[in-house]
């Protein structure tokens, strides 16, 4: 019951549009109150959630992510995916996801990407003729290529809750970000054969070898991130803090990098980390609470008395993940969910690493869905559009992500065939 009260007020809180970390501090620190549990106790369990060496690289890679979009390293993948795809029918939605692509390898946030492309890229579409809604859903759609494909911020959150390696992971999640991809194209395919007017135009010999030259730099940074990670080089955090000086020098080498830029990416990096940070904390005693109620437990007993079946029980966890991504921030939703689930899916033989995707991909799934729909309401603002027609453009291209959610919850050779082949 206790439980329960807290659960609902942060419910409540949540429906009168409080902050995350606030919904969910206030009724937990109400329980705590009533329950004569100690002021210092609360603190210390909220502040040992982020103290972890894992979630150090947080901040580096949102500083990665942030550098690149203020030191024209997004334009410049914009201009290289422009000429490589530029002669398709369509072409600019398959930029738009080529550039999601290629950003995503520094940026491990959907706000990130879809806050700088958005300005970008909606407006290039809808010059050339493509519809505003369309240019919005799949300019929101592929955002979420960014907090799956590694570096990931949600995968680093979860490695750190599961214990499970941060390499194996991001190993994990290279695949489930192609197939996204490939998903969102195949939608761009089907709708630009009744386009003929977007026929697109073929690149000269001197575009190509320019948008190939300026696009080199910004090609080491994966290298450096992914290729130090898998091979062993680099832990995550150590690579995440090399390709911040990489991002970096590149910004001083183009001349974009300033005092003030410099200053507002710092700005813009220590503020997205905080509210990272404190959604993490508040989300960490709000678990505390839940285990001290016996909650997992009691869901526990639930589930293994309503089926044997991994299948059915992953159906159940699709379905509860996507309902809390309507309502919930992904990274809270994660810190809630993952204690109560992780030991469930573990007793029905699903591998952690398999889980951790599966909740992922939901719960980026839930950016693009009201109410809280966080990536809705970060383009409906960049680009100055409502949130009614960011929605109705966003809502067609749900069907291939769960289709893609599906594959992956179900297949799981998909997920573990490259963690496996590189022995992570």
């Amino acid at each position: 019951m206790s439980a329960g009260l807290v659960l609902l007020g942060t419910v409540v809180l949540l429906a009168l549009r409080v902050p995350i970390a606030f919904a969910i501090l206030g009724p937990s620190l109400a329980y705590m109150l009533l329950t004569d549990q100690s002021t210092g106790l609360s603190l210390r369990t909220a502040t040992q959630e982020i103290n972890s060496f894992p979630l150090l690289a947080i901040p580096l890679f949102i500083l990665v992510g942030v550098a690149a979009n203020h030191t024209g390293i997004a334009d410049r993948i914009f201009g290289f995916a422009q000429v490589l795809l530029g002669r398709l029918r369509g072409s600019l939605g398959y930029v738009n996801i080529g550039v999601s692509v290629g950003f995503s390898w520094v940026s491990g946030t959907a706000l990130a990407d879809v806050a700088g492309m958005g300005k970008m890229l909606v407006p290039a579409m809808t010059d050339r003729g493509y519809p505003k809604r369309f240019a919005l859903g799949l300019t929101a759609a592929s955002s979420l290529i960014s907090p799956i494909m590694p570096p990931s911020i949600p995968a680093i959150v979860y490695a750190s809750v599961a214990a499970v390696s941060t390499a194996a992971l991001f190993a994990a999640a290279v695949v489930p970000a192609f197939l996204v991809a490939a998903g969102l194209a195949l939608a761009v395919h089907l709708w630009a054969r009744k386009q003929p007017h977007l026929a697109g135009e073929r690149a000269t010999a001197g575009e190509v070898r320019t948008a190939v030259v300026r696009v080199l730099g910004p090609l080491g940074a994966p290298l450096i991130l992914l290729g130090g990670i898998l091979s062993g080089l680099f832990t995550p955090t150590e690579a995440a803090a090399v390709g911040a000086a990489y991002v970096l020098a590149l910004g001083l080498l183009y001349r974009r990098l300033d005092p003030r830029t410099l200053w507002r990416i710092l700005v813009e990096t220590a503020t997205t980390t905080a509210s990272i940070a404190i959604v993490l904390a508040a989300s960490g005693l709000l678990g505390w609470i839940l285990a001290r109620e016996r909650v997992p437990q009691d869901i526990a007993s639930f589930l293994l008395g309503l089926t044997d079946s991994p299948i059915v029980f992953l159906l159940l966890v699709n379905l509860v993940l996507i309902l809390l991504g309507t309502v919930l921030e992904p990274i809270a939703a994660l810190m809630i969910t993952v204690p109560v689930l992780l030991p469930i899916a573990a007793q029905f033989g699903v591998d952690p690493v398999h889980f951790g995707i599966i909740v992922i991909v939901n719960l980026m799934i839930g950016l693009l869905t009201p109410p809280i729909g966080g990536v809705l309401f970060v383009l409906g603002s960049a680009t100055r559009s409502p949130m009614h027609e960011v929605f109705r453009g966003t809502a067609p291209f749900l069907v291939p992500l769960l289709l893609i959610l599906a594959l992956l919850t179900f297949v799981p050779d998909l997920v573990l065939f490259l963690p496996r082949y590189l022995g992570l």
